[in-house]
């Protein structure tokens, strides 16, 4: 069975990890994971990129080897995954043998397929993207920030025919218009496709970057960082191999925005394609991260920590916060201000404060136990109505990467979870002799318990610990699929629950 495929962009060693690296680690994560509670057997991959000019030099301005410099970059990057509880299956490295093999491999077949030449050739060059320029690259006549310094060279080096595949491109993505998702981006590529491409320079001379791989057919140069890079999405499935085929193609590359012009829309689709290989079926672009309504930047000194927010309020709330908050394919605002009203307003108050209410309750009128439920009145009627129009929207939403929406309607229910007791109010049914109000109690109880069964299994992609540890306290084992675990009415009758616990601490500062 051919497996559920995901890759996010690996992330380059030149800096600690930020928001942004952690915003697209975690979305892929709450992907995969959705796709796993499918009942999909899933490879997730993720990864460094360690070769290239800038990895050089920062190596050297700290006196060490480039390789042991890559080591101390990889070390926090596997962290950040560690922390944020991502689920990747792979983690690859572009300094590792299996990846270095493969991009000799192609580059040969490449070239001895006549795809590949040399040339000499002068022009712009940015040091800081490792990017050749043209004045077309120019804004108001002046080279973009974003550039650095832009300096002139002149040197001999080898290209990829990349512009006789223009027009096959332009024909795939009209035939394919879902290729790109969101589909504005598609439209973005074409409209970029209009201006003549050029060949692709893939290499550098040794003699000015030696951190990268040799090309096989000319040690003098090493490999410039696309066709190194990319390569990564068939390198870790095992091209090649038995593996490759059950985990090739992939369904979704997930990436910046940055980086889908024209890398992995133009480079990627022509390199696949002229070395035979079959294309993604889709490319997942996600925006950036502005703080404060700022563009986030070392420069202005509004990065934000995400090891420092996952230690303070938890991976959990971090990785609600990031999907709650954006809309996948547009750009979102991150404020200490929203994240603590995320926090408090709906971590800890909807959910954290309906399950604490259920084990006080609990352990005051049922013995530490869910009761049985034998009432079935209008107050539980409605909110079972409530359950029924929200799991399939939110499944809904959730197939269509609109996790924002689909974690709005998750607590919409379980603010009618809260509403439904404050409805029945067993804290007042308790003082009463009735024995029908006695079984109101109980049913409550049984209510409450089942509400917050539901919820944390629609939850579990995206609050994976939490919603174990609320399963647990409930007395049930974690739930692996969707299915058979939506349906209201599972008898959580005689089930014991935990001590008292508080999920979401309130913070003051």
């Amino acid at each position: 069975m051919k497996t559920f495929t995901l890759t996010t962009a690996i992330d380059y060693a030149n800096g600690s990890p930020h928001i942004g690296h952690a915003y697209e680690k975690v979305l892929s994560d709450v992907i995969a994971r959705t796709r796993r509670m499918q009942g999909d057997e899933v490879y997730f991959l993720t990864g460094l990129d360690e070769h290239g000019q800038k990895v050089q030099m920062t190596a050297r301005k700290q006196g060490i080897e480039p390789q042991a410099f890559c080591d101390q970059v990889a070390v926090e990057f596997r962290r950040l995954c560690e922390v944020l509880l991502i689920s990747n299956s792979d983690f690859i490295r572009t300094t590792e043998p299996r990846h270095k093999d493969l991009v000799r491999s192609i580059l040969q077949q490449l070239f001895d397929k006549g795809e590949i030449y040399q040339a000499e050739y002068s022009g712009y060059y940015s040091p800081r993207q490792e990017q050749f320029l043209q004045e077309k690259d120019k804004v108001n006549g002046e080279w973009p920030e974003i550039f650095g310094e832009v300096v002139e060279i002149t040197e001999k080096n080898y290209f990829f025919k990349l512009s006789q595949y223009q027009d096959w491109l332009i024909d795939f993505l009209k035939q394919n218009e879902d290729f790109i998702v969101p589909r504005f981006r598609q439209k973005q590529v074409l409209e970029f496709l209009k201006e003549p491409l050029n060949d692709l320079c893939i290499s550098r001379p040794k003699e000015r970057l030696e951190w990268g791989i040799p090309l096989p057919f000319d040690e003098d140069y090493v490999t410039y960082v696309w066709f190194d890079a990319l390569t990564n999405y068939i390198s870790a499935p095992g091209y090649g191999t038995d593996d490759f085929e059950k985990r090739w193609p992939a369904d979704y590359h997930v990436i910046g925005k940055d980086i889908l012009l024209p890398p992995h829309s133009v480079y990627w689709p022509i390199m696949l394609h002229a070395s035979g290989i079959e294309l993604p079926k889709h490319l997942l672009v996600h925006g950036w991260w502005n703080i404060s309504g700022a563009k986030m930047s070392k420069t202005l000194g509004n990065v934000v920590d995400p090891f420092e927010l996952a230690d303070k309020f938890g991976p959990d709330a971090l990785r609600y916060f990031f999907m709650r908050e954006m809309t996948v394919g547009q750009d979102s605002d991150f404020t200490q201000e929203q994240f603590l009203t995320r926090y408090d307003k709906e971590l800890a108050n909807d959910y954290g404060n309906l399950l604490s209410r259920l084990l006080n309750m609990g352990a005051r009128y049922a013995e530490g136990k869910i009761p049985a439920a034998t009432v079935d009145e209008q107050p539980e009627q409605d909110l079972r109505k409530l359950w029924e129009e929200t799991h399939v929207l939110v499944l809904e939403k959730y197939e269509a990467f609109e996790f924002h929406r689909g974690l709005e309607q998750v607590f919409a229910f379980l603010r009618g979870c809260n509403q439904y007791l404050d409805i029945r109010s067993p804290w007042k049914l308790a003082k009463s002799d009735d024995s029908a109000d006695q079984e109101k109690v109980l049913t409550t109880l049984a209510v409450i318990g089942e509400g917050l069964r539901l919820a944390s299994v629609l939850l579990a992609p995206v609050l994976p610990s939490v919603t174990e540890k609320v399963q647990g306290l409930i007395g049930i084992e974690p739930a692996t699929r969707f299915a058979g675990n939506l349906t209201w009415g599972e008898s959580l009758a005689g089930k014991s629950l935990g001590e008292k616990t508080i999920l979401f601490p309130k913070h003051t500062d």
